[in-house]
């Protein structure tokens, strides 16, 4: 099973930024925890800043993983071109959040991708990738229509 990670702005501070709200790992200090604890999967990392960049990524991957988990960061409100990219795509996408969103800022609490994803975590730090995870390692590949 192929999965790609996906994170978006500002992510690659993680550690540094605001480490009441979103811990003080790295996710590139967490992604080898991520490889040990689903062996089977065929895990992938990127990260972007930039919004076409994502967008590129998505339509490349979009066919042809089995899924992706995307934390779209500041994005994830905003980005009616990113949302539209998700909702072009076949392969299944996880929303996922460090933070809880319902707790944080009106404007934090509206996604514009969460309608085109098959769901959303939030609110367990980057216990949130793990959680997607467990998802799609329980999904069999015909259900999301691609052979392993």
């Amino acid at each position: 099973m192929k999965i790609i990670i996906i994170n978006g702005p500002n992510l690659n501070l993680l550690g540094r930024r605001e480490p009441g709200i979103y811990g003080n790992r790295s996710f590139e200090d967490f992604l080898p925890d991520l490889h040990e604890a689903f062996p089977a999967i065929k895990l992938e990392y990127f990260q972007s800043s930039h919004e076409g960049e994502l967008i590129d990524k998505l339509h490349e991957v979009g066919f042809t993983y089995h899924g992706i988990v995307l934390n779209a960061g500041g994005y994830t409100h905003t980005s009616v071109a990113l949302a539209d990219a998700v909702a072009a795509i076949n392969t299944p996408v996880v929303e996922v959040h460090l933070s809880n969103l319902a707790a944080r800022e009106e404007f934090r609490q509206k996604s514009l991708l969460g309608k085109h994803c098959i769901g959303t975590i939030t609110g367990f730090k980057l216990d949130s990738y793990r959680l997607a995870l467990h998802y799609f390692e329980g999904l069999r590949p015909k259900r999301v229509g691609f052979k392993v």
